[in-house]
């Protein structure tokens, strides 16, 4: 069985909800209730739900962009919560982020050698054009494309940028937040299996946020379901398809259905 790489218990995250000058003073907005969620070690974890589940919410919270009043997140072992900023800065080298819009994560005013390198310089790391050669090899950037912007590539060309400068540093855990969603269907296959070369190639470990339930079930090891900031069910991917329990999970599995017919 493999180990667990992060662990979430009891995680809890709320908003102050402002009202107009004459309404009286609103309650705040519950965004995550009582999380709890383990992601094991090399796994492909998709987290699914509606739009305004709490799925990003929590995503951040593991980043450490956002901090939750209750609760922790255990990083091998280690809870993220307590760390002070030294040790936050070494965390965020281990852990990254692809973002949904590769056009607005990118500096429209940087080259893209610029951008690769940017991530080296802050945390110090050595033979640095090494390593930007590396990782556009991997991830299939040509050479001659290091001296141009972003507004010079195609979606998915900027996405695979996004996804280098993510992986530059070696991180062992990458948050993959819609990561296609903007994509054309064909160029989102490209980097669905983009992805899944990168993960095994580089051990990594990926929280893959969606809501293609189509797309998680080619993609993911376990899915975890979010329904209005709870989990209601986590397992197996294909146990989650055949066999689902809850009565969310069953409503996202009859919808897709719907569609398709």
């Amino acid at each position: 069985m493999r180990e667990n790489l992060i662990q979430i218990e009891n995680l809890e995250k709320t908003y102050s909800v402002k009202g107009s000058f004459l309404e009286v003073k609103k309650e705040p907005l519950a965004v995550l209730k009582n999380i709890n969620l383990d992601i094991k070690k090399g796994e492909i974890m998709s987290l699914v739900g509606e739009s305004g589940c709490g799925k990003s919410t929590l995503a951040n919270c593991i980043l450490k962009l956002i901090t939750p009043e209750k609760g922790r997140i255990l990083f091998n072992g280690e809870n993220i919560l307590e760390f002070n900023k030294k040790q936050t800065f070494e965390y965020r080298k281990k852990i990254q982020m692809i973002f949904q819009n590769p056009y607005s994560s990118l500096n429209p005013k940087m080259k893209i050698k610029e951008t690769l390198m940017e991530p080296l310089i802050i945390h110090k790391e050595k033979d640095k054009e090494n390593k930007i050669h590396e990782i556009i090899d991997l991830v299939g950037i040509a050479n001659a494309d290091l001296k141009k912007y972003p507004h010079e590539f195609s979606g998915g060309q900027r996405q695979r940028i996004a996804i280098a400068r993510a992986l530059i540093l070696k991180p062992e855990f990458i948050v993959a937040d819609e990561p296609v969603s903007a994509l054309d269907v064909s160029i989102c296959a490209q980097i669905i299996n983009l992805l899944v070369e990168l993960k095994q190639k580089l051990d990594l470990t990926i929280l893959f946020i969606s809501h293609d339930l189509n797309l998680v079930r080619y993609l993911s090891d376990r899915i975890s379901v979010m329904d209005k900031g709870r989990i209601v069910e986590c397992d197996k991917t294909e146990e989650i398809f055949k066999n689902p329990k809850d009565s969310y999970t069953k409503f996202l599995l009859s919808s897709i259905r719907t569609i398709k017919v």
